[in-house]
């Protein structure tokens, strides 16, 4: 097949490295590349033709390509020139971009979200919402312990002793996971909330607090992710994370449910009974955010604390993140198109879950 990967428009992430495109082009396959498109992560263009790519313009990517690779998806005009039958991998994210969505399938193509792919055992591989999650959560607590006016760790000194700092995790995926390790590492004392017992004992191996709320709702269909609770228990939910997180230097929001607004977790009255100084981290904050004061893509100050927004922390990290991607969306390739392009197996799990 021809593999095509174009560069990302609004973030510095590729689909692939060239280490990855190599097994790629080793496995027979031709892969043309656009201009630029690694430079974002500090990999040229003679890296990839170094592993035996082909560097083109977009429109010259577009127009061989059949199978397109990309973080972001190709406009909708770029999609309607594809010729037919071509195939397209990137982050659809249908659930949220109906609108879309609903515009590929008039086309005479096949998108595939790799956001959509089943939260399977055989999937694991492939799945690069946990790989850019893991990331999300080391970032967030360096974000937020850059902004911090004070040490996480304990510090005794001559001139006295100072306490460790408090952090608060709301989520325990695999990004809650990863900031509580983050967090523990570098001597923080840690809390974290979740609404799924499970991962308690996942919580408590990594040296935190398990706070929980009795009576949530869980449901083992979900694919690993919390579902929507009842109002009384979201109520309860709201004053135990009020009561830790006024008391918390650090509080980190991870939780999202797919297709649908991020739960309100932290409220205006908590950030306003925090200390100056404190940050919140909200990693949902591009699906409305689990801090009522969070502004997308934004870091405010309110009462003295400081509020970031930021649900693409993956692209403040692009090497290792476009790294992870690729390795990911290759063994998708390998396992979505071992036939080729035109032999799509439409009973397969991970076919049917992630097209568009």
């Amino acid at each position: 097949m021809i593999i095509g990967i174009l560069k990302a428009v609004n973030d510095a992430r590729v689909a692939m490295v060239p280490e990855t495109v190599a097994k790629l082009i080793g496995k027979g396959h031709e892969v043309w590349v656009e201009q630029g498109a690694g430079e974002g992560a500090f990999f040229s263009d003679e890296t990839y033709t170094a592993v035996g790519a082909k560097v083109g313009t977009r429109a010259e990517v577009l127009k061989k390509a059949e199978v397109l690779l990309s973080i972001e998806p190709p406009s909708l005009e770029e999609l309607r020139q594809l010729p037919a039958g071509s195939c397209v991998c990137s982050l659809f994210n249908p659930l949220v971009n109906t609108e879309l969505a609903e515009q590929i399938r008039k086309l005479d193509i096949r998108a595939f979200s790799l956001d959509r792919i089943p939260r399977t055992t055989i999937a694991q591989s492939m799945d690069v919402l946990s790989s850019m999650a893991s990331i999300a959560g080391y970032k967030a607590v360096l974000v937020a312990a850059n902004i911090l006016p004070g040490y996480l760790p304990m510090m005794m000194t001559a001139a006295g002793t100072i306490p460790p700092a408090r952090v608060l995790v709301l989520g325990a995926g695999v990004a809650g996971l990863q900031a509580i390790a983050t967090a523990r590492r570098l001597g923080a004392v840690v809390e974290a909330f979740d609404v799924r017992s499970a991962v308690k004992e996942e919580v408590e191996s990594l040296g935190a607090k398990f706070v929980e709320v009795e009576g949530a709702a869980e449901d083992q269909a979900a694919g690993g992710y919390a579902i929507e609770q009842s109002e009384d228990y979201q109520k309860r939910q709201r004053e135990l994370i009020h009561q830790r997180g006024s008391q918390s230097d650090i509080i980190i929001t991870t939780a999202q449910i797919p297709g649908r607004k991020a739960p309100l977790l932290v409220e205006a009255r908590t950030v306003e009974a925090m200390r100056p100084g404190s940050v919140v981290v909200d990693l949902a904050a591009v699906s409305g955010g689990n801090c009522a004061l969070t502004q997308n893509d934004k870091t405010i100050v309110h009462n003295g604390v400081s509020i970031v927004g930021d649900s693409n922390l993956p692209a403040k990290m692009p090497a290792h993140a476009s790294k992870l991607f690729g390795n990911n969306l290759l063994n998708f390739i390998l396992y979505v198109f071992q036939d080729g392009k035109d032999n799509l197996d439409m009973e397969n799990e991970i076919v049917k879950g992630s097209l568009v």
